[in-house]
């Protein structure tokens, strides 16, 4: 019995000898840090994080309209004007479509790569996010900003995805397994 008393009385101090070891060794320590820095974590992190719905990435894109248009009338149109080439004729492959093609694309694949957001993602605080690397590779921001985009372009019908699916993503982010969080 005495024996008993001893080791009940020793527990809460068995405890806290354990937590003390575990803050204070740089071992365990290091463990807990691998621990907290794996892919699950990374996964239970954007479970918690609240995804974007469609109405804020509707009007972070139409900001971003916004500055493409701006950028292309401002830039593209002038220095075409003074070339004397045509910015209404030739159909889809003009000179002008070109231009404006590469704008638009150019943009929004390099602020998604250096920022993570458009500026108008970054006026409504969302950014875009993978949920297989912290990092976003080239190779995803291309397929996601450019192949995804121009699929789910050709038929408008599929932005609409976002409102529906658990993790708001469009056809453009399921191919690239991203989404849109609220960075705020």
């Amino acid at each position: 019995m005495n024996q008993e008393n001893r080791n009940e009385n020793n527990a809460p101090q068995f405890e806290q000898e354990v937590k003390d070891i575990t803050t204070t060794s740089p071992i365990m320590s290091q463990e807990v840090e691998e621990t907290l820095s794996s892919p699950e974590k990374n996964e239970m992190q954007l479970d918690t994080d609240r995804y974007a719905g469609f109405w804020m990435r509707f009007w972070a894109y139409l900001v971003d309209l916004i500055i493409i248009g701006s950028v292309n009338r401002i830039l593209i149109y002038p220095v075409l004007r003074v070339l004397d080439v045509p910015l209404h004729e030739g159909g889809i492959f003009s000179i002008a479509n070109i231009c404006t093609a590469v704008i638009f694309y150019l943009y929004f694949v390099l602020m998604t790569k250096f920022l993570k957001q458009t500026l108008g993602k970054m006026i409504f605080g969302l950014k875009v996010v993978s949920f297989e690397k912290e990092k976003l590779s080239w190779s995803t921001i291309i397929f996601r900003e450019w192949i995804g985009r121009f699929i789910s372009g050709s038929l408008l019908i599929l932005y609409v995805l976002v409102a529906f699916l658990p993790r708001k993503q469009g056809l453009h982010d399921i191919f690239a397994d991203t989404t849109v969080i609220h960075d705020r």
